[in-house]
């Protein structure tokens, strides 16, 4: 009961309160993390109060069916599954002949491509990056190049590929770049290297987003209004109220699973909610990391939760009902903010909090739940990391650098004991 208040506390605000109660009743070394559970069981027990003769099979319960993912009215408790991901090894590393800038899973977590500032797109197998690496270990003879994990290279842009998204539903990777172009690539042809259809902007293209469907695309540039195109037929919309825009470039844009709404998150430090049907703005979170540039922003898997990072180096996780922020994830940049935006990422369970650190190097990473900081990972590259991204079905992530590399990094199992 006491945790229950507490985490009541802490979801309305009253932090100071609520860690005096765990200091004093000996939880402070690990408060439960905000929760409404307790507002949501006292007024399920007041229907049997202001009707005493309600019968049970008329009760009707408040609650939804537990969904995958975080879910903080479900599961506030419970203890993650999945390994912490400071214990990640590095199993395959691809080298560009630039900066790697970009990274994208697809849906089904079997291919990751990398951009890089050398204007190239590498497509790489995951189940081949695998192979290699059980060829590796077990000392095979098959050679380096038995399963080359890089199944496509493509090539078309004129300056630095800034993001790379993958098609919901078919073999198409489309990719955004300095060049001011947005382009189209069919990979489910092996021979061909150029994309099949582009689409010109007037300002580099920053951040893509594929409507789950796979018919519409969200399109984030260095000006502030959002552009969604319809990929069939290359025409654009944007937004007729011109006050619902950002006033400065925007640096993401993502869509929630269901389509219903997107995000946005820009340099003038808000995050804008847009209908997915409308393309209006629904609601503005104003200064959201305290007026520094708002590097990602993405939803949960289940639309209740949106995960924010900030030039601030914060991690921060807003409740999409009332419009505030839950949980603040500290401790990374201790010497500062970052001079280059990198996104946060959850793990692909949502058990954990991802953050590359630029200054130390190092991936930072917390309970999703209660913002409890796990232990650091070395990355190992050489220059700050600028692509970031972790698989959506396994315990797998790549990171990009300025040091030209591509790291794949995957927790391996642990051997058992004779």
């Amino acid at each position: 009961m006491y945790r229950l208040i507490i985490g009541q506390l802490f979801y309305d605000g009253h932090q100071q309160i609520a860690i005096s109660i765990a200091n004093a009743i000996g939880c402070s070394s690990q408060p439960p993390p905000p929760s409404d559970k307790l507002f949501r069981l006292v007024s399920l027990a007041k229907q049997f109060v202001d009707d005493p003769d309600a019968k049970e099979n008329e009760l009707t319960l408040p609650f939804e069916p537990p969904s995958s993912g975080l879910d903080l009215e479900f599961d506030a408790d419970i203890q993650p599954t999945s390994p912490e991901p400071c214990m990640y090894e590095t199993i395959y590393l691809t080298v560009h002949k630039s900066a790697c800038r970009a990274a994208s899973f697809n849906n089904e977590g079997t291919l990751v491509a990398t951009g890089s500032a050398d204007c190239s797109i590498k497509i790489m197998d995951v189940e081949r990056i695998f192979a290699r690496e059980r060829e590796s270990r077990d000392l095979n003879e098959n050679g380096p190049d038995a399963h080359h994990p890089v199944i496509r290279t493509l090539y078309d842009h004129l300056d630095d590929v800034n993001c790379i998204k993958f098609h919901p539903r078919e073999q198409i990777l489309i990719s955004g770049s300095n060049d001011k172009t947005v382009k189209l690539f069919d990979f489910s042809k092996t021979a061909v290297k150029r994309a099949m259809k582009t689409l010109s902007e007037v300002y580099p293209v920053r951040a893509l987003s594929f409507h789950p469907g796979g018919e519409f695309l969200v399109v984030a540039t260095d000006h502030p209004t959002v552009r969604l195109y319809n990929i069939e037929t290359a025409q654009c919309y944007v937004c007729a109220n011109p006050s619902d825009q950002h006033s400065q470039p925007v640096l993401d844009v993502n869509y929630s699973t269901n389509a219903r709404l997107y995000v946005t998150a820009s340099k003038d430090g808000d995050v804008k909610i847009w209908d997915g049907i409308s393309n209006r703005c629904v609601e503005t979170f104003k200064g959201a990391h305290d007026g520094s540039a708002i590097c990602s922003a993405k939803f949960t898997r289940n639309g209740k939760y949106i995960l924010t990072s900030g030039m601030d180096s914060i991690v921060k996780l807003w409740e999409l009902s009332t419009n505030r922020c839950l949980i603040a994830y500290t401790g990374a940049g201790a010497t500062g903010s970052t001079d280059h935006p990198i996104n946060a990422e959850f793990n692909h369970n949502e058990d954990y909090v991802l953050f590359p650190d630029e200054k130390s190097g190092s991936l930072c990473s917390w309970d999703s739940r209660n913002s409890d900081r796990k232990r650091l990972l070395a990355l190992g590259h050489t220059t700050s990391v600028r692509a970031f991204v972790h698989s959506p079905t396994m315990s797998a992530f790549l990171t990009g650098s300025d040091d030209y590399r591509a790291r794949f990094w995957y927790r391996k199992a642990i051997p058992s004991q004779p």
